[in-house]
């Protein structure tokens, strides 16, 4: 689990945490990339739900240009969480607390909200995991013109989605929610992430 040399300082130094950590489950370079791009266009506070050692928030960090913007992560792993704020610890734009995303609720609203779907997860198969993550849950988090982006999709051509046979859900909500407007986007062959900027 090395990173690659061209990879942002602070991401590097995610990977060196995680790595000491022994975590090997993180955003991958793609979807990185893509944050980091999201994160330079945006002001005030942008989250992350499940920081797990920061290698999303360092992605996001890295696109940061503005001295008003700041990140909040929650992870609920304690050990995590200090795995991560070590990344940040004298960075003042960037907040990890070790906690549920539930306490990130009056932090917003967002202008960037990053999650992960859930569907990399061993068994998914919905298990509250959609409602958690589902429009409703996260719509009044993100201000208007914000944007959320949910990770750890698998491709799917085909209307309505199909995962793990059968329909996708939490995918379809996001794709068709009047109040988003929302694209699939393929990082890479084998995976996908929901973009979508609130009306």
């Amino acid at each position: 689990m090395s990173a690659p040399p061209d990879l942002p300082d602070v991401v590097n130094r995610a990977f060196a945490v995680s790595r000491r950590a022994g975590y090997v489950s993180f955003c991958r370079n793609e979807t990185g990339r893509l944050l980091a791009m999201l994160a330079a266009t945006r002001d005030g506070t942008m989250a992350e739900f499940g920081t797990g050692c920061g290698v999303g928030t360092a992605w996001l960090r890295s696109g940061v240009r503005g001295e008003k913007a700041r990140i909040v992560t929650a992870e609920l792993n304690p050990k995590l969480a200090q795995a991560a704020a070590e990344i940040f610890v004298d960075d003042p734009q960037v907040e990890v607390l070790a906690a549920d995303w539930s306490t990130l609720l009056d932090k917003g609203p967002f202008s960037l909200l990053f999650l992960d779907s859930g569907q990399q997860d061993a068994g998914w198969s919905d298990g509250g995991r959609t409602s958690a993550v589902g429009v409703d849950a996260v719509a009044d988090l993100v201000e208007d013109g914000g944007i959320v982006v949910l990770d750890d999709f698998t491709p799917c051509e085909q209307w309505p989605p199909i995962t793990y046979g059968r329909v996708d859900t939490l995918r379809e909500q996001w794709l068709t929610d009047e109040r988003f407007t929302a694209v699939e986007v393929m990082v890479a062959s084998d995976a996908s992430t929901i973009i979508a900027t609130k009306l």
